[in-house]
């Protein structure tokens, strides 16, 4: 059976930690936390569960996870955040895999926890990742907060059975406070590529994202939590491109 080597990137996770890595056991043969050096409890909980604990300054999302995969004494990496947990049906997928591999990278499908209740639509299910994948295949590479595992040229991917859980977040207020910080984030990344914003992006984009996500891709059927999260994705798209517009003027 091929090893895998569960690598997990943490920033104060004390509330997420714990039961990530409990999803783990049982198909991690190794796992490995890259921690910014978090203030709260997430050092303590992740060395009473014995894993690999790594202190690193932070290098933005693609440098460090590549960095935490560089720790890995295996080939085979499932890259996980600290919010995400395995269901059982996927534990099951990743077993397989290991005992018969065909591919070098596999898809996961995502279905995230917003406040309690399972998200099935505004664009966030199946919301595919590739998280398991042989590194000597494929790296982390785009720009932050966009970033995913690229293969290389020619290699074949699948998709697993089973769903990765992401709790993203417990109440509004956190995930306005993180659409804010994403903002900031896409806007600098945006900038540093030369892009502009104007106001028919200003105006017209956060508009066009709501009637996506709410629409199309069928938010109004997630309820409440269904057009506060479309609600909340247009004014984050609002923000970027005022943020944008912000640094060109500085400039």
């Amino acid at each position: 059976m091929e090893p895998v080597s569960v690598v997990i990137i943490t920033l104060n996770e004390e509330k997420n930690i714990g039961r990530c890595l409990d999803s783990v056991v049982g198909i991690a043969d190794e796992i490995i936390v890259v921690d910014s050096f978090s203030t709260d409890n997430t050092q303590n909980i992740c060395n009473e569960k014995g894993v690999k604990f790594i202190q690193k300054e932070w290098q933005g999302y693609v440098n460090t996870k590549n960095l935490a995969v560089q720790q890995a004494k295996h080939n085979l990496i499932l890259s996980l955040d600290a919010d995400e947990v395995l269901s059982e049906e996927l534990k099951k997928s990743v077993i397989k895999i290991k005992s018969n591999r065909d591919k070098n990278g596999y898809y996961v499908k995502r279905l995230t926890n917003y406040c309690g209740q399972w998200i099935l639509h505004c664009g966030w299910y199946p919301d595919a990742k590739l998280r398991l994948w042989d590194r000597t295949k494929g790296s982390w590479t785009g720009v932050d907060i966009h970033e995913g595992v690229t293969l290389n040229n020619g290699e074949k991917s699948g998709t697993l059975d089973g769903d990765l859980l992401h709790y993203s977040y417990y109440t509004i207020e956190e995930h306005i406070r993180q659409a804010v910080k994403f903002s900031a984030i896409s806007a600098e990344s945006f900038y540093k590529q030369g892009k502009k914003s104007g106001i028919i992006h200003i105006v017209f984009s956060p508009f066009i994202r709501f009637v996506r996500d709410y629409i199309f891709k069928l938010g109004i059927l997630d309820g409440y939590y269904g057009f506060v999260i479309c609600m909340i994705s247009a004014h984050a798209t609002f923000l970027k491109y005022v943020f944008l517009k912000e640094k060109y003027k500085n400039q």
